[in-house]
């Protein structure tokens, strides 16, 4: 097989895993911290939020709010969460954020994975998830971008030449042809925020048995956000799936 091919196979495979494959990343960063925590145990507060803790939660909702401002502005069939049907594109996205960027919601992925890998408190950890997510997501992206020139061909490609693939280009920006939706935010994007505080709080218990040998972490600020976003999602998952109110015309 050409290389050419065998890299769209592997993209079209990891993308279709993209959602499940990243969480071995949880087991690891559980044994970093672990580590971390003997070594340098003053950036590990007991009570309150350390400065690990308020990074990590700034960089994970800066990457959850790049995926509301992306799914919001975009119409139905394109940046979703679609696995098993494969790579899906009715339309092509090329303003607002995608004017900018042409992966912004592999971009709020990386800073949504980045908070959970910041709050191992080691700065090579983090290196190391950084190089590996790139070299993952390069695959995924190689195949999606061959999907989207075969589909739309020279529209994309002109389109690709002038726009960058994960670094935004700001001076290029162009607004978005479609009005915000916060329904479909809600319907496509309701777990993100639960996923940040419960991944939060249970690495935050993992310190407390760490350091006392107790699982249930003494921060209660933590546990409460967790609840609370925890019934935010439950009760937006039980509206989508007994009602049609978050539901749009095109969206």
């Amino acid at each position: 097989m050409a290389l050419q091919q065998e890299w769209e196979v592997q993209g079209n495979f990891l993308f279709r895993y993209r959602s499940h494959l990243p969480l071995l990343l949880l087991p690891v960063a559980a044994w970093v911290m672990s580590y971390m925590v003997i070594r340098r145990p003053e950036w590990f507060l007991p009570h309150g939020i350390s400065a690990l803790e308020l990074v990590s939660l700034i960089c994970s909702l800066s990457g959850l709010l790049i995926r509301i401002l992306t799914v919001g502005y975009t119409p139905k069939n394109t940046s979703g969460r679609n696995t098993a049907q494969g790579q899906v594109a009715d339309t092509l996205n090329t303003s607002g954020i995608y004017s900018v960027v042409r992966h912004p919601l592999y971009l709020g992925n990386y800073f949504m994975w980045l908070g959970v890998a910041i709050l191992t408190g080691d700065l090579w950890f983090w290196f190391s998830f950084s190089l590996l997510y790139a070299l993952y997501y390069e695959r995924i992206m190689y195949a999606e971008e061959q999907f989207l020139t075969k589909k739309f061909g020279e529209t994309y490609l002109s389109w690709a030449s002038v726009t960058p693939a994960f670094i935004p280009a700001f001076r290029v920006w162009r607004g978005p042809e479609l009005r915000f939706s916060w329904k479909k935010v809600l319907k496509k994007e309701k777990n993100g925020l639960f996923a940040i505080f419960l991944l939060l709080w249970m690495f935050q218990c993992w310190q407390e048995f760490l350091q006392t040998g107790q699982w249930m972490a003494e921060k209660k600020w933590s546990f409460s956000l967790m609840i609370a976003s925890g019934i935010v999602y439950f009760a937006l998952k039980w509206i989508k799936m007994s009602s049609r109110w978050l539901e749009e015309e095109g969206r």
